[in-house]
């Protein structure tokens, strides 16, 4: 019985890790890291810790590294329909386990992106697509991906937001690296915020009031940042010096706020209970989705499933709401069949 849905968590699939490792044109070590996993690529390993969580179904999604960073166009859209065809027999293979699964997309071409969408969601059944929060580099407000967002909206599925940033991305001009793992604990915090604002300000939710994105990690530290969003970017421009108005030109009507609470946000803080307080408060239990970001933990599977499921149990919510947490809200974004409503939690 499904009662807690998993809706960001990892995995990489047989067929698509050969792959990628064949085309990869530079080592990648977060990739190594995640392939040693065994809940990651064992799909035995997985379920021993699922079992773990009576009532525990996933929504899973490919692991780093984005597509666009293996290769060129060309081989983006070669892995993401290998992808996406193996975790579609996945899926159809284990019902009971799956309730559906995330698509990749090749975002260095637009329009292919758009097309596998269309064949992943109508052909392969996914929930929905999972875009990272810069494409190479690239602001996900150029026009050329904003087509990707108006599609999915068309297509009326969800689009998944993961942060993406190296260690090569240094935090001061006079470094080249990032040091102490502080590209990943802050900076992707930080890449999900900031993909969040140029989204905001792209005016695209307003274009496409349906268009519903699912932030990792509790929506960055937006959350967080209510105040500073609130009153400050309301003064949008005062601080732009002569000749840098393009900087802040947006068409953008409604106040900034307003739009950040737009987005829809996972549990994934880690078992941090005042991170997923401060996400239930700025988003709103109706817009807040069960998810645990396995089998990134340190025991590599259970840790975080069962610290994200006991902060939700403690969370001060109404049954009803806890379940709409837990799976309602998931059922109902990716159009799943309704489930049970008792609590899942870990044996």
């Amino acid at each position: 019985m499904n009662q807690a849905i998993d809706v960001f968590c990892h995995w990489l699939t047989p067929k698509y890790s050969a792959r990628l490792q064949a085309r990869a044109r530079r080592p990648m070590h977060m990739l190594t890291r995640a392939l040693a996993m065994p809940a990651m690529v064992d799909l035995e390993a997985r379920f021993r810790v699922m079992d773990l969580f009576p009532g525990y179904t996933q929504i899973p999604s490919l692991a780093s590294p984005p597509l666009e960073t293996v290769g060129d166009a060309a081989v983006s859209l070669e892995l993401a329909r290998i992808g996406n065809n193996e975790q579609a027999e996945l899926v159809a293979r284990h019902p009971d386990r799956f309730n559906g699964f995330v698509a990749a997309v090749p975002m260095n071409d637009p329009d292919a992106a758009r097309a596998e969408a269309t064949r992943a969601i109508q052909e392969l059944g996914a929930a929905g697509i999972q875009v990272f929060s810069n494409v190479s580099g690239s602001p996900l407000d150029e026009p050329r991906f904003l087509d990707v967002f108006r599609h999915l909206h068309a297509l009326d599925r969800p689009v998944w937001l993961h942060p993406a940033r190296s260690m090569d991305h240094a935090d001061y001009r006079t470094e080249s690296v990032s040091k102490f793992d502080l590209w990943w604990a802050f900076g992707w915090p930080y890449e999900t915020s900031v993909a969040m604002g140029r989204i905001v300000f792209s005016n695209i939710l307003e274009e496409c009031p349906e268009l519903r994105i699912i932030t990792h990690h509790a929506g960055g530290v937006v959350p967080m940042l209510e105040g500073r969003i609130a009153s400050g970017l309301s003064l949008l421009g005062t601080r732009c010096p002569p000749g840098m108005e393009t900087a802040v030109r947006t068409s953008l009507q409604r106040p900034p706020i307003d739009m950040f609470r737009r987005f829809y946000a996972d549990t994934a803080t880690f078992g941090a209970a005042g991170a997923l307080e401060c996400a239930l408060r700025f988003f709103g239990a109706d817009q807040l989705l069960f998810a645990s970001d396995m089998p990134f933990d340190p025991e590599r599977g259970p840790t975080y499933i069962r610290s994200t499921l006991e902060g939700i149990a403690e969370l001060e919510v109404t049954d009803h709401q806890r379940q709409q947490i837990l799976s309602g809200n998931a059922r109902r974004l990716c159009r799943l069949a309704p489930g049970p409503v008792a609590f899942a939690g870990s044996r």
